[in-house]
Order: structure tokens, then C-alpha cells, then sequence
């Protein structure tokens, strides 16, 4: 089984990202992780080697996917 990490800071545009998307993913084939960067600062650097460069992001395997533009991840690292 494949495994999802959904990296967000909590915003109204990551908030609803993560409904819309993590509805959609297929849970019978994929794990999935969410994780609020901003109270869940300890993960800032684990999202950042992902690739991560602005949230909400979606990274499956090696592949991410940045959704919208909520906030870079500099500023969440602010």
C-alpha cells in the first residue's frame, strides 16, 4: 500500500485542500498522514528534503504536488 503525506500550515486554502483532496484519494490503495506544520513544527525540516516548497502539498512516494498557494514554506518556517 502506498503511503500520502498532506503537509499544510492550517490556513482557509490548506484547510479546504486537504477536504477536497484527501476525500478523492482512493483509501483502499493509500495510507494518509496529515500534517499541520504549524503546530507540527518538528516536521518543517522532513517536508522541506521532500520538496516541498509552499503548502498545502500532497507528496506521494517521491512525487509531490503542490495544490494551491497558501504559504511558502519559508514563511511557515518564519
Amino acid at each position: 500500500m502506498s503511503k500520502a503525506i498532506f503537509y499544510h500550515a492550517g490556513c482557509p486554502i490548506c484547510v479546504e485542500a486537504e477536504q477536497m483532496v484527501l476525500d478523492y484519494l482512493d483509501k483502499s490503495r493509500i495510507t494518509t498522514e496529515v500534517v499541520h506544520l504549524g503546530s507540527d513544527r518538528n516536521r518543517i525540516d522532513e517536508a522541506e528534503k521532500a520538496g516541498i516548497k509552499s503548502v498545502p502539498a500532497l507528496v506521494i512516494g517521491e512525487n509531490v504536488y503542490h495544490i494551491n498557494f497558501g504559504a511558502s514554506l519559508a514563511d511557515v518556517k518564519g
